[in-house]
């Protein structure tokens, strides 16, 4: 079955909102793996809305699955992420406007920017995935990405469409985690995902690993956090 990562980046916004202790990112990370979780998630953005750096480091030391950092390719970031050594650091594109993240990563135009993150962060033993969208051109990038092993597939488009809109959006996340695992890549899948729409994507071959976070956070302010993350298991189990 297709693993879950749960971004807990929302539990952090609203303890944020009021600048207190709670609720913790870290309990419900501890929740969330009790509940079948394959690994925790969190974008430590450079503005620190929600995420904070402290958070981060508590998350290392306490998730037992696979932690995922995803942080913009610049040096302070990097620099983080080198100190606490999570299993795997994602790198995304960000703009401090930005509500959440919008669109992927262009390795065609800053390829090199790329190559030189991936490389440093291979060198402190990260492995690194890198967040793009369905596009074949981007994934044909990442043939000169040679320390990149994963990639994660932005699923923004397809969850805003519908009828045959969401048809070719899904075709086009289909084509290519196809493309990218037969240049030998894990596949992973994430972004603007629900129980409502993420059977299709949890059933797509190949595609090893989803990362969920608004909607799971959503629901567990209203069924708690382990409830919220076996009905997200449950709905891709049915995919």
């Amino acid at each position: 079955m297709t693993a879950l990562s749960v971004n807990i980046d929302h539990v952090a916004t609203v303890r944020q909102a009021r600048l207190v202790g709670y609720p913790d990112p870290v309990e419900a990370a501890r929740l969330a793996e009790e509940a079948g979780a394959f690994g925790i998630t969190v974008h430590l953005r450079q503005d620190r809305r929600h995420i904070q750096d402290h958070d981060v480091v508590e998350l290392r030391r306490v998730v037992s699955g696979r932690l995922n950092l995803e942080i913009a390719s610049d040096e302070p970031m990097l620099a983080f992420a080198e100190h606490v050594g999570p299993e795997q650091v994602t790198l995304v594109p960000e703009r401090p406007d930005e509500v959440t993240t919008e669109g992927g990563l262009d390795l065609i135009g800053r390829g090199d920017q790329v190559r030189a993150a991936a490389r440093r962060l291979v060198a402190a033993g990260i492995r690194v995935s890198v967040f793009v969208d369905p596009d074949l051109g981007q994934i044909a990038a990442l043939d000169d990405q040679d320390d990149v092993t994963g990639f994660e597939l932005n699923t923004d488009a397809y969850t805003r469409a519908s009828g045959a809109g969401a048809t070719a959006e899904f075709e086009k996340i289909e084509a290519a985690a196809e493309s990218g695992l037969a240049a030998g890549r894990e596949a992973y899948a994430g972004h603007g995902l629900t129980v409502a729409n993420v059977g299709l994507v949890a059933a797509l071959p190949g595609v090893s690993e989803l990362n969920i976070g608004h909607s799971i956070v959503s629901r567990a302010v209203l069924i708690g956090m382990r409830a919220a993350v076996e009905e997200m298991l449950e709905a891709m189990g049915e995919g």
